[in-house]
């Protein structure tokens, strides 16, 4: 789980650049240090060098080469360094020093030359000069070797790249303390905000306040608040719908016990009209808790990701096939027509489009009078692809109109049978396909015609 820790990808996605800098720095420290203590000890060795060519002459005994102990106290650190020397004439006469000191190869007369090498077992770094001596007879060159242990340049050179590694370090570790602080007070409002979320109440849709966040972390808490709003109205849409669905399954199931009960008391002729009766509000309360089920599955199909292309027409036909017994039972003409030449040019779920057609047809059916028609049409025009139902019936006044799509709603002088849920039903799929529903009178002026129409583009999920 701390492999998934937000504060501990970034700890360690600075961690990794800030210690790949930081070895480089101590690389590039270590050959500073190195430089700095060679260039110190080269400037030792020459100063003592140059200390020893001063005091070569020529006198009296002839070249004489005397050396001062203070150019050899320089080289006096505390490191234990042990100092060589040698001065000798061009001519190969050993003036001072140590005989088997080697004397490096110049190339340069006139400059210094430094070597590195090893004398009695332990490394050395010396350096050669010329001094000219003038003498009666000619001028002669004396070169002057001067060598040093290397002790005092490493222990120099550790020293330096030691302090300055340190100093690498400590900044490293100032770095990562400030990110860690930085983190976590960068991270105390999202902490907040998750202690928030924690601590509420199942019921509680209120919006969280975004104003602490940062700005980059803003849209997921405008996105969540959207999320809670669209949840709190499902919630109060289930609480309504569960309420509504109590209230009114509970009349029927009443009135059956009722109807039963008097036909446990009744005689043979009565029982046999208490039985029809009991007939009658069973197929309604079946009826009414096939439409619960429908409106609750468009309901569930809101949360579709996808839908598929339908067949429209077909599927058309096949339910006014399902639907015309009853409807020559009611004595009513059945018509169909189509003007579309997309078979399958509307995109919905199946289950709900089935829902929405049965519902206005089961509608036009009930509601219009023996002797009546219904016509149904699927047209296909610049906008999209119509359903039409039209019937012969009352037809429904504009000022109700709008009141007809509620739940339960009913009109009482011609839904006494129904349960105010068919175009609860249908309005719910139309808004979740995107697409529209209008009502509007026959042109003869009865009558009632439902236009739905399916508009030409994947629809958008309501949320």
């Amino acid at each position: 789980m701390w492999r998934r820790s937000l504060r501990f990808q970034l700890v360690i996605g600075l961690l990794l650049p800030l210690s790949a800098v930081a070895l480089l720095q101590l690389a590039v420290a270590y050959q500073t240090a190195h430089a700095i203590a060679g260039r110190v000890t080269d400037t030792l060795l020459l100063a003592s060098a140059r200390s020893i060519a001063e005091h070569v002459s020529f006198g009296e005994g002839g070249i004489e080469a005397v050396v001062p102990p203070s150019a050899l106290g320089i080289f006096d650190l505390g490191y234990g360094d042990r100092v060589f020397y040698r001065v000798e004439t061009s001519e190969g006469r050993l003036l001072a020093g140590y005989p088997e000191l080697p004397v490096p190869t110049r190339r340069t007369p006139s400059d210094p030359e430094y070597v590195n090498t090893a004398f009695h077992g332990e490394a050395i770094r010396m350096v050669s000069v010329t001094q000219p001596i003038a003498t009666p007879a000619k001028t002669i060159e004396s070169t002057i070797v001067v060598a040093e242990t290397t002790r005092g340049e490493t222990a120099m050179s550790g020293a330096l790249w030691r302090q300055n590694g340190g100093q690498q370090m400590l900044l490293v570790l100032v770095a990562l303390l400030v990110v860690w602080f930085s983190l976590r007070r960068g991270l105390a409002p999202v902490l907040r905000l998750s202690e928030e979320v924690g601590a509420r109440e199942p019921d509680d849709y209120r919006a969280f306040s975004a104003g602490a966040l940062q700005t980059e972390l803003r849209p997921l808490v405008t996105s969540l608040n959207a999320h809670m709003e669209r949840l709190r109205k499902q919630m109060d849409a289930q609480r309504r719908f569960t309420a509504n669905a109590a209230h009114q399954l509970r009349t029927p199931l009443a009135l059956l016990r009722t109807q039963a009960s008097y036909a446990l008391r009744a005689g043979d002729g009565e029982r046999q009209e208490a039985a029809r009766a009991i007939q009658s509000t069973t197929n309604q309360l079946a009826r009414m808790v096939n439409q619960l089920l429908s409106l609750a599955r468009s309901e569930r199909a809101r949360e579709a990701t996808r839908f598929e292309p339908i067949d429209l027409v077909a599927m058309t036909r096949e339910i006014l096939e399902e639907q015309a017994p009853r409807a020559l039972e009611h004595g009513l003409d059945v018509s169909f027509d189509s003007t579309s030449s997309q078979t399958d040019g509307v995109l919905g779920d199946r289950a709900s489009l089935r829902d929405l057609v049965s519902n206005l047809v089961d509608n036009a059916i009930r509601y219009t009078p023996a002797g009546g028609s219904l016509a149904v049409n699927v047209d296909e025009s610049d906008d999209g692809w119509h359903l039409l139902v039209g019937d012969t019936g009352p037809g429904i006044p504009p000022e109700d109109r709008a009141m007809v799509f509620e739940r339960f709603y009913r009109r009482q002088e011609r839904d006494a049978e129904g349960s105010g849920l068919g175009l609860a039903i249908v309005k719910e799929i139309v808004e979740t396909h995107g697409a529209t529903i209008a009502l509007r009178a026959q042109p003869e002026g009865t009558g009632l015609v439902v236009d739905v129409c399916f508009a030409r583009r994947v629809p958008e999920l309501r949320s």
